[in-house]
């Protein structure tokens, strides 16, 4: 068995979570490559390492009197490690990589390099931690040129790299450019390097360790205690995802999916829970109807109205293309005989809707055309809702009874999913009305 494992900020924030994470990692032997984050908070007043950073080499780029504030903050940033270190009883000193770092800072390398050092530095105090080989991202993650990740070059160093490694720590969150340069993905990136990780040596589960016992069914902050999801296929977790559920990076997801490996979200304060299983295709039955519910509110809607709009070839093409025209993306399109709908952000729709309306009647001389504002979507996803009968009925029921308005119903041929629109101020009513139809009344 192989298990690749990625620990988040919060996982690795103090000596005190570097102990659990080491007795969580030594209580299976087959958890034998580690992808670390940088420390993350502490406490909810605390700062993490990555944004001291950021602001350490903001002020070390700046001109010659703010020197003192760069060093200030370089110091607490070697602080907060020397106390992990002082703290693990490690004979090791970051002296000679702060150095480094001191001196890339004065020569403005760059922000990416700045940012990447809290993983790289995490990552030395981890392979000193577990005994295990330090492997520097930069070796073994490319980039392009134009900053686009390289997904083969980096699986054929990194398999190479690896092969005949057993135990490894690899810094999560960055790469290289062929030049050397360090280049980083975006935030929650070293979801990303687990994920090319277990691709490269054909792991048997990636292990993504968190400070939630995997996903929940719904927005805590909406419906408090809400039961967690014990498995989720990566359609399911793509739809949710987009509507607005975040627990992981979503590029994360592509590699592991390209190679059939599950991907185990887990707590580091509580490993005993099971977490979500996240896996390509299942028979196992959803203990629920729904996997999950979540949504997003301030889109706007236009509908473009027409007799006989069914019979005119290229009608709906001729109205999207206004919008690619103007440079809005369209987040939905349900429609009728004689209507369509087109649903976007309302933030970016705004300042260019008289641009859109105008354009709009010269290219397809609508007989109608009405804008409304503050929808929320809220997404319903599961793959029992195929099997099972009845399922729209309730959830129209259910929000009946809530006294929620449904202002837009949009369901896809897979019947993954139904995605309702309703007003701004209805969006946590609906979420659990939902909940409680599906999951609440069948404890």
């Amino acid at each position: 068995m192989k298990k690749v494992v990625k620990f988040g900020g919060s996982s690795l924030a103090s000596a005190e979570q570097f102990r659990k994470v080491g007795s969580i990692i030594r209580n299976d032997s087959a958890r034998r490559y580690v992808i670390p984050s940088a420390p993350g908070k502490r406490n909810p007043d605390d700062t993490k390492v990555t944004d001291m950073l950021y602001q350490c080499y903001k002020q070390a780029i700046l001109d010659d009197d703010m020197e003192q504030d760069f060093e200030e903050i370089l110091m607490e940033i070697e602080q907060r490690y020397e106390e992990i270190i002082d703290g693990l009883n490690l004979e090791l000193s970051l002296d000679n990589e702060f150095k480094v770092i001191r001196e890339n800072f004065c020569k403005k390398v760059g922000r990416d390099y700045a940012a990447s050092r809290g993983e790289y530095l995490n990552g030395i105090i981890m392979a000193a931690y577990l005994g295990y080989e330090f492997i520097d991202a930069a070796e073994v993650i490319r980039f392009h040129e134009n900053g686009e990740f390289d997904s083969e070059t980096t699986n054929d160093l990194m398999t190479e790299r690896l092969a005949d490694v057993k135990q490894a720590v690899i810094p999560g969150f960055y790469g290289a450019m062929e030049n050397g340069r360090i280049k980083t993905f975006s935030r929650g990136g070293s979801d990303v390097t687990g994920s090319i990780v277990a691709r490269a040596v054909q792991a048997d589960t990636y292990e993504n360790w968190t400070d939630v016992s995997g996903f929940l069914i719904a927005d805590p902050r909406i419906i408090p205690n809400a039961k967690p999801i014990d498995v989720i296929t990566y359609r399911e977790l793509r739809e949710l995802s987009y509507m607005g559920a975040t627990v992981l990076h979503e590029d994360a997801i592509f590699p592991v999916k390209k190679a059939g490996i599950p991907i185990n979200i887990r707590n580091t304060n509580r490993p005993e829970d099971k977490g979500t299983l996240i896996v390509e295709a299942t028979c196992q039955k959803p203990r629920f109807v729904i996997t999950g519910v979540t949504g997003k509110k301030d889109f706007a809607s236009v509908t473009v109205e027409k007799a006989m709009m069914n019979a005119e070839v290229g009608f709906c093409k001729k109205v999207l293309e206004v919008f690619e025209q103007n440079g809005v993306s369209i987040e939905h399109m349900p429609s009728g005989i004689d209507t369509m709908t087109i649903l976007i952000h309302q933030d970016e729709f705004q300042e260019k809707e008289q641009k859109v309306i105008a354009g709009i009647h010269r290219a397809v001389e609508p007989d109608f055309l009405e804008l409304e504002s503050d929808i929320a979507l809220v997404a319903v996803v599961g793959r029992g809702m195929k099997a099972t009968r009845g399922t729209s009925g309730r959830i129209f029921s259910a929000l009946s009874h809530a006294n929620v308005n449904v202002k837009m119903i949009d369901q896809g041929s897979s019947e993954l999913n139904i995605i309702i629109g309703v007003r701004n101020h209805d969006f946590e009513e609906a979420i659990k009305a939902i909940y409680d139809i599906f999951v609440t009344t069948q404890l």
